[in-house]
């Protein structure tokens, strides 16, 4: 990865030497596009003496829940303190109280509970055989 960047070195300091540059196409456009200018897209807009005033300029720490400022900070306040806290306090306790997955603490109490009745019973932890032999039925050689 390093390898990678440093192919870039040497053009770095030249793109952050250069201003932004603007490039206009230098052609003459041709007439099978048909341009339109935005004066004919969008009639201007007629000044009334007041236009709309952006709330960032009434307010600068606008954080777009309410045109009031104080109404604006408590309502970020609050959503962002509620959102926070259903998130991580919520979310973890209903994370901690999922079932348990892949049922790993109910095969180990079965086990122990298995171990504990075969040494009551003074059979061997473990058996040999996986199934009962006397409960399984073999065909004959012959009834094939």
């Amino acid at each position: 990865m390093l390898t990678r960047l440093s192919r870039f070195g040497p053009a770095i300091p030249r793109l952050l030497s250069n201003a932004p540059t603007r490039f206009v196409s230098q052609s003459k456009p041709s007439g099978a596009a048909g341009s339109v200018s935005v004066t004919e897209l969008h009639p201007a807009a007629e000044n009334a003496g007041h236009g709309e005033v952006s709330p960032y300029v009434k307010n600068p720490d606008y954080h777009g829940f309410s045109s009031d400022p104080v109404v604006d900070e408590w309502n970020m306040r609050v959503g962002f303190f509620l959102g926070v806290s259903v998130a991580l306090v919520i979310g973890g306790t209903f994370i901690h109280y999922l079932p348990d997955h892949g049922m790993r603490q109910w095969a180990r109490r079965e086990a122990e509970r298995v171990i504990l009745q075969r040494e009551k019973e003074g059979l061997p932890l473990m058996s040999e055989n996986y199934y009962d032999p006397n409960k399984i039925v073999l065909t004959r050689a012959g009834e094939e």
